[in-house]
């Protein structure tokens, strides 16, 4: 973003160029321009990508451990059947917080995701929307 005094600067040192000069300067203004915001978008859907990468492994984890407590839940069932009790307990103990954690990592992933969607470059639509702006009002004048 420029400020008032910059674009004004600008304004006077353009003011003074011929017709093929301003063309040409717009020329590579817009060049520029188009550079940096493809720029811009790349940065962005990286970070974008690189946010849904982690919550993609979250998940992951997520149902790992959601299966070793299905597994421990299931040991529980045979050795409260089989009548040992200090066994079954630990198991049900174990499955239990292995379930918790699994709850937990899939809340962190689901929030990570939702924070990469939509996968659209939002700050720099935001940025060229701005350009158009400024180009359509240094037009009107």
């Amino acid at each position: 973003m420029t400020s008032l005094k910059e674009r004004e600067t600008a304004a006077n040192a353009y003011s003074s160029l011929s017709t093929a000069e301003l063309v040409k300067q717009l020329s590579e203004d817009v060049s520029r321009l188009v550079r940096d915001e493809f720029r811009l978008a790349a940065l962005e859907l990286s970070r974008k990508g690189k946010r849904a990468g982690v919550g993609a492994g979250m998940f992951g984890g997520a149902g790992v451990l959601a299966l070793y407590g299905g597994g421990a839940l299931v040991a529980a069932v045979i050795l409260a059947l089989a009548l040992v009790m200090p066994g079954w307990l630990a198991a049900v103990i174990v499955g239990v917080a292995l379930l918790v954690l699994a709850g937990l990592l899939g809340f962190g992933g689901k929030r990570q995701v939702s924070k990469a969607t939509p996968p659209l470059p939002k700050e720099t639509i935001d940025s060229i929307k701005a350009d158009l702006d400024a180009v359509r009002q240094g037009a009107h004048r």
